[in-house]
């Protein structure tokens, strides 16, 4: 009895409690995670972490997992007030309320874990600079690529490198389309259509097709890779919304296949930010990453390359994730060392971001051009005029006269060489309707 009482009194000094805000999706999957495995957290952290509270508007609806009624609340007051709570987790996404939320937590206190990468990405600043006045901690593995612990891989597993480059699929909801469009030949709105269906994309699907989310993360990567402020607004952003089966078709002749990649990485000049369509080479390892799944390459000049895979949504994946941030937060607690591992590293204002217009890439062109003698070689003049050599050229089908696909893959060219020369092409009279590029990122043309 005396040993009993002994354990429970060493236990309860070891307690972490925790306030959840948010019982949506992300939510549900960190409750279920907290209270189906706290046996498995005790035994691997030697802490209860004990989830106290969960505060929703909607505290009726069946989330499917046992609550007990006595931690819903629809006062989401009652979480900073109570003196038992460590950590407050915001899983309800957007800037505000959850801006507020998190900021309230701060000033009373209270550490913070968060999936909401938009609101980090564009007012992040703000939150961390609140953090740190207060001497708490604020954990956001969970806002990039769910379940791949990618945030602890670059603020500990890579600290020793210096990071080349990152090329990211970051989006489940595009990969899927765009996996979709490339096995079946399906045009882009049948493929949305179904991602749709089956709950892969939301009925207001822009965020991801227009490559926001994607951009919101590599905010963040590229703040964790080079020490720059956060730069959403930096951020080059194309979607895959004007991506054409026809153009899929195209890539996959050549050797390519076409991903929404996130590219950041430190070159002549400045650092890249950049979410666009891209070519990559088939063989390449991340090229084969298909459906909603996510994955992260990571060059660095120790390591080498790099890759991160697994899934990038999801209520328990990326659950997970969130729960190993209030894992880590609660291990700082116990042992007074808050702060051991800094949320953003040391901020450089001596890098700048580069404008689009001055990066270098390969390009894939597709013109729809009159299928007449002299054509080729108008087109291939204009290029040459703007330092845009050709690696190799496909025309499809004879049909004198009419306009046919002329598709041309070029060497290493700079970007704003290729829209002068894009716009002087489209104005020839033997062109008709805007010229497609995209952008291919190989160290070798075929």
């Amino acid at each position: 009895m005396h040993i009993s009482q002994k354990r429970k009194s060493e236990m309860k000094n070891k307690t972490i409690h925790v306030g959840l805000i948010g019982f949506g999706v992300v939510g549900s999957g960190t409750a279920k995670i907290l209270l189906e495995n706290s046996d498995i957290l005790t035994e691997r952290s030697g802490l209860k972490i004990n989830l106290k509270k969960i505060a929703d508007k909607d505290i009726v609806t069946d989330r499917g997992i046992k609550v007990p009624k006595r931690l819903l609340t629809t006062d989401v007051n009652t979480l900073f007030k109570d003196p038992d709570i460590d950590i407050i987790v915001e899983l309800i996404g957007g800037i505000h309320p959850a801006k507020d939320f998190i900021v309230k937590a701060i000033q009373h206190g209270k550490h913070v874990v968060t999936a909401n990468k938009a609101l980090l990405a564009t007012e992040g600043a703000d939150i961390f600079r609140a953090s740190r006045k207060a001497g708490v901690e604020v954990g956001f593995e969970a806002a990039v690529a769910g379940a791949i612990p990618i945030i602890k891989v670059m603020k500990e597993g890579l600290i020793a490198n210096r990071i080349h480059a990152i090329y990211g699929i970051i989006n489940g909801t595009s990969n899927y389309i765009l996996t979709k469009m490339t096995n079946e030949e399906v045009e882009f709105i049948d493929a949305l259509k179904e991602a749709q269906e089956l709950g892969y994309a939301e009925a207001d699907p822009t965020f991801d097709i227009e490559g926001i989310d994607t951009a919101h993360k590599l905010t963040i990567l590229a703040t964790l890779a080079y020490g720059i402020p956060l730069s959403f607004d930096s951020v080059h952003v194309e979607g895959i919304s004007n991506i054409s089966a026809q153009d899929i078709s195209f890539a996959s002749e050549l050797g390519y296949k076409v991903k929404l990649l996130a590219i950041t990485k430190e070159s002549e000049g400045g650092i890249e930010l950049r979410v666009h369509p891209t070519m990559l080479p088939g063989e390449y390892l991340i090229a084969k990453v298909d459906g909603p799944f996510n994955a992260i390459y990571v060059d660095g000049d120790a390591t080498g390359s790099t890759l991160y895979y697994g899934r990038g949504a999801g209520s328990v994946p990326t659950g997970s994730a969130v729960v190993s941030d209030i894992v880590d937060i609660a291990r700082n607690i116990h042992k007074a060392s808050v702060g051991r591992v800094p949320t953003i590293p040391p901020l450089s204002g001596k890098k700048r971001i580069k404008k689009i217009d001055n990066i270098t890439s390969m390009y894939y062109f597709r013109f729809s051009a009159l299928d007449r003698p002299g054509v080729l070689s108008t087109i291939s003049g204009i290029l040459g005029k703007y330092n845009i050599s050709i690696a190799s050229v496909i025309q499809k089908g004879r049909r004198i006269g009419e306009a046919v696909p002329l598709v041309v893959l070029s060497h290493e060219a700079q970007e704003k060489n290729v829209r002068k020369a894009i716009n002087e092409i489209d104005r020839l009279s033997v062109v008709r309707g805007k010229t497609v590029f995209i952008r291919v990122e190989d160290k070798e043309a075929r």
